[in-house]
């Protein structure tokens, strides 16, 4: 007979839910449960319940302690997703993998190094321990699936090359959000894990020190906006990483140089869909390109919704989650941006990353 799908609810009930969540999950809804929402307030979460009402029309209304505790001690919701803000996810992750949820946390894996060992120390003394998940989805866009085989193309690695100028203004529906404001290092640690991610996947080796200067130009944006970064990996390559939170003209852009050619993965649009050309530039002067329009987010969550409804076959602690999803991928993207950061406030002083 086959499995069940796994039953899950949602802690959150912010945008991110409402504009991605619910339509994701709504495109492979033959695959859970959507079993509740919860928010801390009672209006928010009816108002996030009414659009998955739509596509999940059982879906539970839950708020506050009680709500909480309801979604905790119910036995059939075996999979959660935390969608909080970024200085209150952690200590709620923690809670309900205690309790034996497995969680689905939303990006950044931590507000700060010190929260990360204390994450990590706490988890490993679960026995068993649930799935604990960090959703950033770069690891799972295919065209840094894709780039990431391509590296071979190119041999060696002489340089890396990450440009992001974002467009995180009053316009973005995100920038009014005051917990992005108030976490430390402001929308250069929010955003800046997807773009390290994304590094990581594509050079599939660790960055070990880090040099950066950082400064704060924009007065409506939290400090820093601006970082300019040596990165330094281990595999001897070096390269720079520079990242302006808002600029009048977007560019997304990875480009690593190898003795044999050029890889670039560019964030654009093709026919009305966004996503990212990826090109890969020949010694000859032959170059090929391919588009992949982002599906990062639903792979993702297929990729969780399929580790919890093994780790529930299994009812032993014998499973692993996707290696892309873990929690200490989540940690090393922070423990980077953490290290450009502390190199920032040094004046540009080397920085050695903090292994995790």
């Amino acid at each position: 007979m086959a499995a069940q799908p796994p039953q899950i609810a949602i802690l959150g009930a912010g945008i991110f839910v409402r504009n991605t969540y619910i339509p994701r999950l709504a495109e492979i809804s033959n695959l859970l449960v959507l079993r509740a929402i919860w928010s801390r307030t009672e209006e928010s979460a009816r108002g996030v319940v009414e659009i998955a009402k739509r596509f999940f029309p059982d879906v539970e209304c839950k708020w506050g302690e009680t709500g909480l505790n309801e979604i905790i001690q119910d036995a059939a919701i075996i999979g959660v997703a935390v969608v909080l803000a970024g200085q209150t996810q952690v200590d709620m992750s923690l809670r309900l993998l205690k309790c034996g949820k497995h969680v689905l946390q939303e990006k950044p894996a931590a507000a700060s190094i010190a929260e990360l060992e204390t994450a990590v120390s706490c988890y490993s003394s679960f026995n068993p321990a649930p799935i604990w998940a960090v959703a950033e989805n770069y690891r799972f866009e295919p065209a840094f699936v894709e780039g990431k085989k391509l590296m071979a193309e190119i041999g060696d690695i002489i340089n890396i090359h990450v440009i992001i100028e974002g467009s995180m203004n009053s316009s973005n529906p995100y920038y009014s959000t005051s917990w992005r404001h108030n976490l430390g290092g402001g929308f250069i640690l929010d955003m800046g894990v997807h773009f390290i991610s994304g590094l990581r996947m594509l050079v599939g080796c660790e960055i070990t020190s880090v040099t950066a200067i950082t400064s704060h130009v924009d007065s409506t944006l939290p400090p820093p906006d601006h970082i300019s970064s040596t990165i330094k990996l281990e595999n001897g390559s070096s390269g720079v990483f520079v990242m302006v939170v808002s600029s009048r003209s977007p560019k997304v852009l990875w480009r690593i140089v190898g003795l044999k050619g050029t890889l670039q993965v560019e964030r654009g649009n093709k026919d009305g869909k966004h996503g990212y050309t990826v090109v890969l530039f020949m010694a000859d002067g032959q170059n090929k390109s391919w588009f992949y329009p982002f599906s990062g987010v639903t792979e993702e969550l297929k990729t969780f919704l399929s580790d919890i409804s093994l780790a529930a076959q299994k009812k032993d602690s014998s499973y692993q989650v996707e290696p892309r999803l873990s929690f200490l991928e989540g940690a090393r993207d922070v423990a980077i941006l953490e290290a450009m950061l502390e190199s920032g406030n040094k004046q540009g002083a080397p920085v050695q990353v903090k292994r995790f």
